[in-house]
Order: structure tokens, then sequence, then C-alpha cells
């Protein structure tokens, strides 16, 4: 290769984002000159330098994991920022069914009071004892719940969320039980506590109380 061309490549690389001169010169049997190794050593450089901070706090225990540890602001923001873009994406191709039968919405309601409200709570139960010990907090959904589609709702029912404490009820309930408590959901807002004394009452006993 001539000096003049040399220059020229030189010049079009330094042009280059640091990705690109990489794919560059892994591609092409080009020599590198010291120019262009000036522009990736300290990217290289700073990626092991990440690698060796991850790997010593990782291993060094210095991150508390404890439930009773709040997560920072910072946290919190990429935690709930991740878990709603990945709910939304993966439950796309959920198409709801019909969720205005009483019946279903009964159902969905006994399932709700057997397994979601310890945690997410329910007119008039405004506390609970496993709630005050998980971290995140999870939702009142009385008041969450209309931030979320039909079908949204019924994907994190179905598959949980991970390091959350929000199971997937996949595994031990059907679609057609999942889809009866995200009818009863679709009512919760604006649900009194009244209302959901009478339909307690309603209801009846859990079927495991009457085992």
């Amino acid at each position: 290769m001539s000096r003049s061309t040399a220059y020229a490549v030189e010049d079009d690389v330094a042009h280059m984002s640091s990705a690109a001169r990489l794919r560059y010169f892994v591609r092409e049997d080009i020599p590198v000159s010291p120019f262009v190794w000036g522009g990736l050593l300290p990217l290289l450089g700073l990626a092991l330098l990440v690698v060796v901070v991850g790997l010593v706090v990782m291993f060094s225990g210095v991150i508390n994991v404890g439930a009773t540890n709040p997560h920072s602001p910072l946290t919190q923001l990429v935690l709930s920022t991740t878990m709603d873009n990945s709910v939304r994406h993966y439950a796309k191709g959920i198409k709801a069914p019909s969720l205005n039968d009483p019946d279903m919405v009964m159902e969905g309601f006994r399932h709700y009071r057997e397994i979601c409200v310890g945690c997410h709570l329910a007119p008039g139960v405004e506390s609970s004892e496993i709630r005050k010990g998980l971290m995140p907090e999870p939702p009142k959904l009385q008041e969450a719940v209309e931030e979320w589609k039909p079908n949204e709702l019924f994907w994190v029912i179905k598959n949980g969320v991970k390091m959350t404490g929000m199971p997937a009820w996949g595994p031990t309930h059907s679609d057609q039980k999942i889809w009866a408590i995200v009818a009863f959901l679709e009512k919760l807002p604006h649900m009194t506590a009244e209302q959901y004394k009478e339909m307690n009452k309603i209801a009846g006993p859990d079927e495991d109380d009457e085992e």
C-alpha cells in the first residue's frame, strides 16, 4: 500500500465509529497504524475495566441483596422500565376474549382472593404481612391495573416477573382461569369495599377451605 493510500484509509477510518473501525479491520487485511489503535485501545481498556469492576463487585459481597434494603432510584427506574417494555413486547400477539361474563368475573374473584389479595390487596384490604416484607413492594392493583391492557395482565399473571416476587401462575392455572382473573381485574378499579365484601359473601369459602 502506498503512503498516499494509507493516509486516505486513515482519514476514512478516523470518521468511523469505534465499532465500525473494529469491524473494518477484522474484515479487511489492512495494516493498523498507531493512529487507529490510538482510538481503539482506550475503548478496549475501558471495556476491560468494566468487566474487572463487575467481577470484583460480584465476588466481594458488598451488594446488599436483603429485601429490607430498598433499591436506589436509578435501579428502580432501570428495573421498572425494563419490565414495562418487556411485558408489552411479549404480550403483543395475545388476543383477549370477552371479559364481561358475570360468571367469569366471579370465578376470577375467587382466584384473586385465593392467590393475589395477600400481595396486591383489594377494596377494604389495606395491608398484609407478606406485602410488608416484599421488595419491590407489589403494586396495589386497584390503583395500578388501568395502566395495563388485558393481554398484558394475562401475560404477567401467566409468566410472572423475575426477581420481583411475582410468581408465574401458568404452571398451575389454565388460560381460562387466568383470563377469569383478568376479567375480575377489569372491574377492580371502580369497586368499593362494600361491593368487594358482597362478592366475598356470594363467592363463599375458597375451595381449600371446603376440604
